[in-house]
This record gives structure tokens, sequence and C-alpha cells, in this order.
């Protein structure tokens, strides 16, 4: 098969998305955008370090059992959130899909995710276009209050270096974490930039993904969040 970035992967979702906009500045959020991703070296410095800039502080989500990871929550508005990961001491193992979570000098931007309708309907389109990817892999967490939670995932082989998201889909039983983590920010913009927008372009048409792409000479994420205490600018 073909590798095809994730962008390619939206096109064959079916759903009506807009033309993306090469812009001159970050504006704007992907309409089924469901999380962003911000690695650090250490949970506590990366839950400090969002509160301090927004003036609200994640809640811890759960640990990733035999992916050595751990999360804190914070909700970005509906059916959006904030998901700070790092590596969890307890676990002598990281096998993180975001690289070496222990090497990051800062907080980070290092992923996202946009949630499909149907996990195995996208699958099986992607096949009909010979779209390499992985998946859809069942995945879950324990929440502190014992709950368990539980999604599928399905992965781009060639994602362009983490510009592109990955997809997840959450079980019906499952709470979205956009529901009951601490609230009070949202999710001002979101932008994809990169030295051949373009090129880029024309894979957000064919995906059909309502997502802005700059210019730039770094490819890069950028997220914006607006809290109590102001706004955050996060970059990958």
């Amino acid at each position: 098969m073909r590798q095809i970035s994730r962008r390619i992967f939206l096109a064959t979702t079916g759903a009506a998305f807009v033309p993306p906009r090469i812009t001159p500045a970050v504006s704007d959020v992907p309409s089924l955008l469901d999380h962003i991703i911000l690695g650090c070296n250490d949970l506590d410095c990366g839950v400090a370090f969002v509160e301090e800039h927004t003036g609200v502080r994640a809640a811890f989500g759960g640990v990733h059992p035999g992916r050595g990871t751990r999360n804190a929550l914070l909700s970005l508005g509906e059916r959006r959130y904030l998901e700070i990961i790092a590596p969890d001491p307890k676990q002598s193992v990281l096998r993180s899909r975001f690289g070496n979570l222990k090497e990051l000098p800062a907080p980070q931007l290092v992923g996202w995710a946009v949630h499909p309708d149907n996990s195995e309907a996208l699958a099986n389109r992607l096949r009909e276009t010979n779209v390499s990817f992985e998946g859809p892999t069942d995945g879950s967490r324990q929440r502190p209050d014992g709950k368990l939670l539980r999604w599928r995932t399905l992965d781009l082989k060639d994602d362009r270096s983490g510009l592109l998201p990955f997809f997840i889909e959450w079980s019906g039983d499952s709470i979205h974490p956009s529901v009951d983590a601490p609230s009070g920010c949202r999710l001002v913009s979101f932008a994809v930039s990169a030295p051949d927008p373009d090129d880029l372009a024309k894979e957000f048409r064919l995906l059909r993904i309502d997502a802005t792409i700059t210019r730039s000479d770094k490819r890069a994420l950028h997220a914006s969040i607006a809290g109590p205490k102001g706004e955050l600018s996060l970059t990958s």
C-alpha cells in the first residue's frame, strides 16, 4: 500500500468539511477535532504550566498500562479537551506514539486527534483508496474513580511527522473527557504550519478537513487556549 498522510484519511470519512484556507495567521478550529496533546517530561510540571497561564488546573486522568504514560485532562468546551501526557514513573517501559517524552525540555504540542463516526467504516474506506494505516485498535484507561474508559484508535502510517491527526472513536458506554474534566477554558484556534502549504492544502482538500494551514519554514502544530487568567499559546 502507498503511504498517505492522515489528511487523506479524513477524505474517506464522507463528512461535510470546509476546504482549507492558507492564511498568514492561526485561526479557527477543525470541526471534528477531539483533543490536542501537550507532551512533557513530568506530569506535575505540565499541569502547573497550564494552570499558571490559564488559571485552570487539569485533573489527573489515569495511566496507560503498557504504554508507560499517564495523563491529566482539561475540558476545552463541547467534545474537545486538552490531554497533558507524560511518562509514568511507575512503569519501566515507555511506548508512546509521541516519541520519547522524557527528552522534552519543555511542554509542547505532540499531536492531535479527530473523532470519526465509525472507525470500521473509516478503515474500509481507507483500504479502498490504498491508504496505509494501523487499527482500529482497542484502548482503555481506568479513571481515578474506578470507571473504565474505552475507545478505538486508527493511525496513519505516514502522519507527516505528527502534523496529521490520529482517529479516536469513543465507546458508547464511556464518558467523553470533555464532559467532566475541569472546565473554564476553550480552544480558540488550531492550525498547522509548513513550508509547503500548497501541497499540504491539496491533501486537506482531498480529506475535506476544515483546518487552517499557515506558511512557515518549520512544520508545526499551533493552538491557543483561553482561560480565566489569560490565553496560552502552544506549538510543537
